[in-house]
């Protein structure tokens, strides 16, 4: 770098190049330190103010990268002619590199910003190329033989609205290619259907202009037939563009015959920033044409140098990493890729879907469970003895669990750069490009095999998930009072709502009434202590509360899972009834109570006489002729909803209702468990999987469980015979009106003691 700046002979250049040179041995010493009086030390390479510690770790070539900007600005205060001269050497020299490096021989380059751009752009070269009055007559030119671009099936999403949106070209001007359908990738063009659609194109009086191919396809890194695809482009006078990941191969020793028949193409767009780890670099469009003028009018080269220094932080960056540094990034990156598509073929239930691009930087994979009568490849056919129904819950359970593996693995493995993507026939898929994070991530092989291990430790919840939701999904049709609901983004054994004798279930609003017996639900599912996870949150399409039944890891008794789910909300349900209407119950009751005391005092007025309610009178009438009057009261029955006489409690000095509390409502069967044992686990009886002495313990120990837990057997002692109260009534009286008995009374107690009613017990 500094003997191409000495080559040019001027004072000003050279203090430039002593500069920069300083500016390098700078960034090789990044880690020096200064002290502070208070004897700290800062490292020099964090940003003070609000962005420390938050700009990830670009390393030197970054920090190379970033000084070229910085740079730029500098030279730009030159004078013209040496502006002139240093901005061309520099435009010259990064594009003789990047034709050496990726194999381009006798191109030209322009770099720009957005990665679109430079295909807009060739797009125009080929417009003037093929209409020779473009540059007069514009448009109309257009009108007599519409120009047709083709773009792939595969290709990235918006790529054709952009192209026309610069161009200024209606829609109907892009041909959308699709992909094989019965031989080869399903993610490659189609090159027999491909040549079908030009033919049609020249019979109509269109102009077929350009084709899109790919190296590498935005979704799963897949290779067009670039072979054969440049031989059709040529036959029918088609220009060919090629872009993707996989281009960035052609810097190895090794390269495929269908990423290096990519060479031969009319142009094709480079992204070294992602490739290599360097921030703020543009991106790069090679192409070959001989005409300067139409490369000028198409904006491919231009005479400003603000243009041209675009260039300059990848000319600073290709010099500091070098050849070898080059070469080495990318084939880590491969290296990467492959080491993990080997290892997550030994892996069970995952299937890797580009098995047949052993070169592919790309790996994308995802998990399966095969079902009975169902297809392990995903097709876009349905299975046969499959029904349709079956199918599309098999694919969306599936496409859950996915996406929910994907955002595991991203926590987990932070370095890995994973993306979770939906494609249109496998469904949801975890990708796994190095080559666009790897030199940013610092991803290691390390890192490759903490993926590995993180997949294979939640297969076992993956898998007996999916067993479980379609019993789960059963289970919870057959039970009276629940609803299943078909969410197909949540990962877990289903999602059920209850509802309640209110419930519109016409209506799609929100149900406070629901929402309040959804949210007690929750409570107590999750004071039970399971291993499984319960969150409440509104159905899928619907604003009406559900309750969300996470992930298992272990055999989930669902049978069980879900009648305690039924038998809680209906226990919730009636209680918050009766919260309801204990208010108006209450003041009905007190009403009551008011009346009929009112007329007890109307009552003893009549049977004490006028002369008793006399002050002075009435006490001698007292003295003289006490009244035996009783005491008389109102108790209030809040189970029976009921008035209820007072003198009961003080005749025989025991309060009781006349009316049993109703049960509280519990399950058909009652399961018994072990000590330690948590909920909505399978019991242990009967296992095969047990040894002889582990199965007999346990079914001990449940029959024990069982013998404490039964009636008490009855004792054979006879009641002891009440004595009757002094204020009772006599026997015969007693048989009538209900069974009293009273405990014999003790010696240590001076008075009786009256037993309970077992009536009213």
């Amino acid at each position: 770098m500094d003997a191409s700046l000495e080559k040019i002979a001027d004072p000003m250049l050279a203090e430039m190049g002593k500069n920069l040179k300083e500016a390098m041995k700078m960034l090789e010493h990044s880690q020096r330190r200064t002290e502070e009086e208070n004897g700290k030390k800062l490292v020099s390479g964090e940003i003070p103010g609000p962005l420390q510690g938050r700009i990830q770790n670009i390393g030197e070539q970054g920090h190379i990268a970033l000084l070229g900007h910085s740079l730029g600005a500098y030279i730009s205060t030159l004078d013209k002619e040496k502006l002139r001269k240093l901005t061309t050497r520099i435009l010259s020299d990064t594009t003789l590199w990047l034709c050496r490096i990726f194999r381009y021989e006798n191109g030209c380059a322009y770099f720009h910003e957005e990665e679109r751009e430079g295909l807009a752009k060739i797009c125009r070269l080929a417009l003037h190329s093929r209409y020779e009055d473009f540059v007069v007559d514009g448009f109309n030119v257009l009108c007599n033989k519409k120009p047709v671009i083709y773009l792939s099936a595969a290709a990235r999403p918006g790529l054709g609205q952009y192209l026309c949106n610069q161009l200024g070209l209606p829609f109907p001007c892009l041909c959308r290619v699709p992909c094989n359908t019965m031989f080869g990738s399903q993610h490659q063009m189609d090159v027999a259907f491909l040549e079908k659609l030009i033919k049609d194109d020249l019979e109509r009086g269109k102009l077929p202009l350009l084709l899109v191919a790919n190296a590498g396809t935005a979704a799963v890194g897949h290779t067009d037939k670039i072979g054969r695809l440049k031989e059709l482009c040529e036959q029918y006078g088609l220009w060919l563009h090629v872009e993707g990941v996989n281009l960035a191969t052609l810097a190895l020793g090794y390269v495929s015959s269908s990423v290096l028949a990519a060479t031969k193409c009319d142009s094709m767009t480079l992204t070294p920033g992602p490739w290599l780890g360097l921030p703020a670099v543009p991106a790069v469009t090679l192409y070959k044409h001989d005409d300067p003028a139409l490369t000028l009018v198409a904006g491919l080269t231009s005479n400003k140098p603000a243009d041209k220094l675009r260039a300059l932080p990848l000319w600073l960056s290709l010099q500091y990493l070098g050849l070898d540094g080059i070469v080495e990034r990318i084939k880590h990156a491969c290296q990467l890729s492959q080491r993990l598509q080997e290892s997550l073929k030994k892996v069970n239930h995952i299937k890797v879907l580009v098995e047949d691009e052993l070169s592919s930087p790309v790996v994308v994979f995802r998990f399966f469970q095969e079902l009975p009568g169902s297809d392990p490849v995903p097709t876009a056919v349905p299975a046969p003895s499959m029904a349709p129904s079956a199918l599309g819950r098999e694919r969306h359970s599936c496409d859950a669990l996915n996406r929910w593996l994907g955002e595991q693995l991203k926590q987990l493995v932070p370095a890995g750069g994973l993306t979770v993507m939906d494609l249109e026939v496998e469904g949801v898929c975890i990708r796994f490009s190095p080559l666009m994070t790897a030199a940013v991530l610092g991803t290691r092989g390390e890192d490759v095999d903490q993926l590995v291990a993180c997949i294979q430790s939640k297969l076992p919840v993956l898998t007996c998930t999916l067993q479980l939701r379609e019993e789960f999904r059963q289970e919870v049709t057959g039970t009276a009072g629940l609803l299943y609901v078909d969410d197909p983004n949540w990962p877990g054994i289903g999602v059920v709502r209850y509802e309640h004798a209110n419930d519109d279930k016409s209506s799609l609003k929100l149900d406070p009434e629901g929402e309040k017996i959804h949210a007690g639900l929750l409570k107590k599912l999750n004071e039970l202590e399971s291993d499984l996870t319960f969150k409440m949150g509104p159905e899928y399409k619907s604003m009406k509360s559900c309750i969300y039944v996470g992930m298992a890891s272990d055999d989930v008794d669902i049978s069980e899972l879900v009648e305690t789910i039924a038998v809680t909300a209906q226990e919730i349900e009636e209680n918050s009834r009766l919260l309801e209407n204990m208010t108006e119950v209450v003041r009905k009751g007190i009403q009551e109570a008011q009346v009929q005391l009112q007329k007890a005092n109307e009552e003893r007025l009549l049977e004490e006489g006028v002369l008793r309610q006399i002050p002075v009178v009435g006490s001698v009438l007292n003295w003289f002729s006490p009244v035996q009057a009783s005491q008389k009261g109102r108790t209030f029955n809040l189970t029976a909803g009921s008035l209820e006489s007072t003198e009961h409690t003080y005749v025989y000095k025991a309060q009781g209702t006349g009316v049993t509390p109703p049960q509280t409502p519990a399950g058909t069967r009652a399961k018994q468990r072990l000590p330690g044992q948590k909920p909505f686990k399978r019991s242990l009886r009967g296992s095969d999987a047990l040894s002889e002495t582990s199965s007999v313990s346990h079914v001990e120990d449940l029959e024990k469980l069982e013998h404490l837990s039964g009636p008490p057997e009855p004792d054979g002692l006879e009641p002891t015979s009440p004595e009757p109260h002094p204020g009772a009534p006599p026997p015969q009286e007693a048989e009538r009106t209900g069974p009293f008995e009273n405990r014999a009374q003790s010696p240590e107690e001076d008075r009786p003691q009256v037993e309970e009613p077992d009536s009213l017990r």
